[in-house]
């Protein structure tokens, strides 16, 4: 079966463009061109990744991206956001409020279909080299088989990525792990080198986390570690 793909953009040739080549390239795409209208769609279809503008009409992307995190049945569904501006604290925000990735106009459709691709591997969470698909750490449970993460018996949601650092920091307690290597490691080779995107997930990480949130420690000039003894 095909991979949907909800594209959520307000200009009708850029709009058209896309969904051009994603159906080219094999997948099911639907549109919407403003933010109410994307979050009905997104809810009624469920698909497997969401492209998101973020300057769209009636309900910007930002908050498109909030309620579809805030929404159960859409919390874990891979977000992209697109937009013109480039600016550093537009990457950071974005990412900070739960989007896989961010990718600025211009575009070429090679670079978005790769975005694509590397997005959606991310949500394909390969059991580890360990065989070790249930992660336990005192109250914390990483359940793999079913992509679910507990606290005191309690789910926590989380992003695709989210879920795939901490799984992968887990799995290999007590390492350090510089930026570079988590964003070739989890995030992927040809996504968008960013190593702030790291930064920023950690920190969503450690909120959600909430009192466990000690078990991902810093180390400074070097990277982060997953400590399961604190």
């Amino acid at each position: 079966m095909n991979r949907k793909i909800v594209v959520v953009e307000d200009e009708i040739d850029i709009r058209e463009l896309i969904a051009h080549n994603l159906s080219r390239d094999g997948f099911e795409v639907e549109t919407a061109l403003d933010g109410e209208a994307a979050v009905h769609l997104i809810r009624r279809t469920l698909p497997d990744l969401v492209l998101l503008d973020l300057m769209i009409p009636k309900m910007d992307g930002l908050e498109v991206c909030k309620s579809l995190r805030k929404d159960e049945t859409t919390s874990n569904i891979p977000i992209i956001m697109v937009t013109a501006k480039g600016e550093e604290s537009d990457i950071v925000l974005g990412l900070g409020l739960g989007a896989d990735d961010y990718l600025s106009k211009p575009f070429s459709p090679k670079e978005l279909l790769a975005r694509i691709k590397a997005v959606l591997r991310r949500g394909k969470l390969e059991q580890n080299q360990n065989g070790r698909d249930r992660v336990v750490f005192r109250n914390l449970v990483i359940d793999v088989s079913r992509h679910e993460v507990s606290i005191s018996g309690q789910p926590v949601a989380f992003t695709a990525t989210e879920f795939k650092l901490l799984h992968f920091l887990a799995t290999n307690a007590g390492r350090v792990f510089s930026r570079s290597h988590l964003l070739s490691r989890v995030i992927g080779e040809d996504a968008f080198v960013y190593e702030r995107n790291i930064d920023v997930h950690i920190q969503s990480l450690r909120k959600k986390l909430g009192a466990l949130r000690n078990m991902i420690e810093t180390v400074r000039g070097v990277g982060y570690r997953f400590r399961g003894n604190v």
